[in-house]
């Protein structure tokens, strides 16, 4: 009999002691990362309309966000021309208040930069979409994007 026996040859126990680093450093890294919606929408999320030429905007951090839809409540009133600017819902009347406020939380170098993003339900009144590009127009808010679903715009 020899001293020394063989060792057995298979795979090692794989060990599990750096799983609970693993996960907390996941969990850490999502919690960092992840943004959370900055508006609660009061009207019903916006059935965008498709286009076939679609651009991605580049500094989203320049971007003001006006909702043009259905109210969810009817407190808000009915129909598909409701505006929402922020957390309130407004009148074509209140967007060049609405673009001073966003303008005042940049920079003044960042200001001609700004671009103004008018996301509009299908079914919304091109009245009302006028009527908030003039408002746009008396500020010198000239950015201007229509959001839309990317695919074809002709329907056969």
């Amino acid at each position: 009999m020899s001293k020394f026996r063989k060792k057995k040859k298979g795979m090692p126990a794989l060990s599990t002691a750096s799983l609970p680093d693993i996960v907390f450093m996941l969990l850490f890294f999502f919690m960092v990362t992840t943004t959370m919606r900055e508006t609660d929408l009061l009207i019903d999320s916006p059935r965008l309309p498709s286009a076939s030429e679609v651009k991605k905007l580049e500094r989203k951090s320049l971007v003001s966000t006006i909702y043009v839809g259905k109210a969810k409540d009817a407190k808000y009133g009915t129909g598909y021309n409701r505006i929402q600017l922020n957390d309130k819902i407004a009148t074509p009347d209140d967007v060049p208040s609405f673009i001073y406020l966003e303008r005042d939380n940049v920079s003044e170098a960042e200001v001609p930069f700004m671009t103004t993003s008018i996301k509009a339900d299908k079914e919304s009144s091109v009245g009302t979409l006028a009527d908030i590009r003039e408002k746009l127009r008396d500020v010198n808010a000239l950015k201007l994007s229509l959001s839309t679903h990317k695919g074809s715009a002709i329907k056969k």
